[in-house]
C-alpha cells in the first residue's frame, strides 16, 4: 500500500495497549538525507478551548506503528512527549486533561 504525507494527516492515532485514541496525525518528521520517514506528531489538546495553549505533542517513533490501515493507525508500545513526559489518554477529564 503506498500513501502519502496528506493521506497519513486524515488518520486517526489509536494506541492498541491501552485502548486511547491520540488524536490524527499532524506532523510527519522525515530524515532529509536518507529520505525516511522518522517519525510522526500529534499535537498536544487544547487547554480551556484555546486560551491557555496547549498540551505538549505526542511523538510517536515509525518503528512503534502497528498497522496502518484505512482510516486508523495502530500503535503498540508506550510513547513519550517530545520533553519526556508519558502520553495518557487525551480523553480524561473535563478538559480532555490527563
Amino acid at each position: 500500500m503506498n500513501c502519502r504525507v496528506t493521506d497519513l494527516r486524515c488518520k486517526e492515532v489509536v494506541n492498541i495497549r491501552t485502548g486511547c485514541r491520540l488524536g490524527c496525525v499532524d506532523d510527519v518528521e522525515v530524515d532529509t538525507q536518507t529520505a525516511k520517514v522518522l517519525g510522526l506528531v500529534v499535537f498536544g489538546r487544547l487547554k480551556c478551548f484555546g486560551l491557555l495553549g496547549r498540551k505538549k505533542d505526542c511523538y510517536i517513533r515509525w518503528c512503534d506503528i502497528e498497522v496502518i490501515g484505512e482510516d486508523t493507525i495502530l500503535i503498540c508500545r508506550h510513547f513519550e512527549r517530545k520533553h519526556g513526559e508519558k502520553c495518557g489518554c487525551p480523553g480524561r477529564g473535563f478538559f480532555g486533561s490527563n
